[in-house]
């Protein structure tokens, strides 16, 4: 089969497009025919060896993938072999097959294509999980999303809205604000150029959740526009800067900052997966969630797919087709 692969640490277009070795399927595995790849930041950082869980040399890149049940490995339930699925892997969706855990393989949500399946899992995984169990966000408060244009940022936009919260996206131009209220954002502020602690100001007065992939200047100025006893949801941290929190801020408003890592569940917490994907295909169904793809990248050109994401020339996501 084809893939691409990572055989020295260094920036993605060191990956290579070779012919390697079926993988194996082993007890409660599946084995799926890939058919779209999703990107995320998370691949970049693998490339270059700096993600908290890097595999070995060589190894393929891709942490969530759309595509059909090929085989079905001794004790693994719940899916079958013809299943249209998405799944998250921690490694390896850049290729033709992978073999995916079945406790990270999920029956793909109706009405959705290959792409949009394989952009689905960890973004909307990400927000929903952020937004309902961590943050326990409520309807009728009032959701700040930084980076809303993004593929985490534009899927906690639909989610907070269908979650019937008051929505404000921030975003770095008037392009990117745009995609973000036709995506159910009520209010946009770039941030680039208007200040986010006045505009909260003008618009709802306080907000009540903030939802931060970004970090950096953006989470300071949130901090000073919260709600008493707010949420604000440590996402990542795209700005590039980790900011130090004061904690003088957090006390005198009764403030919580939550991290969250999507991923961590899988390892004490799998279960949690299902009963949010219930819920998200759930929204899919009532027309609540559009994913939103800005490029589809063959597999031979995965590089250029991750230099996207990379020079911030995309937005919703990027998917690499790795099939028709």
């Amino acid at each position: 089969m084809k893939a691409q692969v990572i055989r020295i640490f260094g920036e993605p277009e060191n990956m290579t497009f070779e012919e390697v070795e079926t993988p194996v399927l082993g007890p409660g595995q599946v084995l799926v025919e890939v058919h779209g790849a999703g990107v995320n930041f998370a691949d970049i950082l693998m490339c270059q060896g700096k993600y908290q869980d890097t595999p070995q040399l060589p190894f393929t890149p891709g942490m969530e993938i759309s595509g059909f049940v090929k085989e079905v490995g001794l004790g693994a339930e719940g899916v079958y072999p013809g299943d249209k699925v998405m799944a998250k892997v921690a490694s390896g969706g850049f290729g033709e097959n992978v073999v995916v855990d079945v406790h990270n393989c999920w029956l793909a949500p109706a009405g959705l294509s290959m792409a949009q399946i394989a952009a689905f899992p960890i973004a909307y995984g990400t927000s929903h999980l952020a937004l309902t169990k961590r943050a326990k966000l409520q309807k009728g408060e009032v959701l700040l999303v930084h980076g809303a244009a993004g593929g985490v940022g534009l899927t906690a936009v639909e989610i907070g809205k269908a979650l019937g919260a008051t929505v404000i996206a921030t975003a770095g131009n008037a392009e990117k604000l745009a995609l973000a209220k036709s995506h159910g954002a009520d209010y946009g502020i770039n941030y680039t150029c208007e200040n986010i602690r006045d505009k909260v100001k003008e618009m709802t007065g306080r907000v009540d959740v903030v939802f931060d992939p970004v970090g950096g200047d953006v989470f300071m100025q949130s901090l000073r526009c919260m709600n008493a006893e707010g949420r604000m949801i440590v996402v990542g941290f795209a700005a590039g800067d980790i900011q130090q929190i004061p904690s003088n801020h957090l006390l005198v408003k009764n403030v919580d900052v939550l991290g969250f890592y999507w991923g961590g569940y899988a390892k004490f917490m799998p279960e949690i997966y299902k009963k949010s994907y219930r819920d998200l295909s759930q929204m899919v169904a009532q027309g609540d969630l559009k994913p939103h793809i800005s490029h589809e990248i063959p597999l031979k050109d995965a590089p250029k797919a991750l230099a996207l994401l990379a020079s911030r020339k995309s937005t919703g996501k990027v998917v690499i087709k790795v099939r028709d």
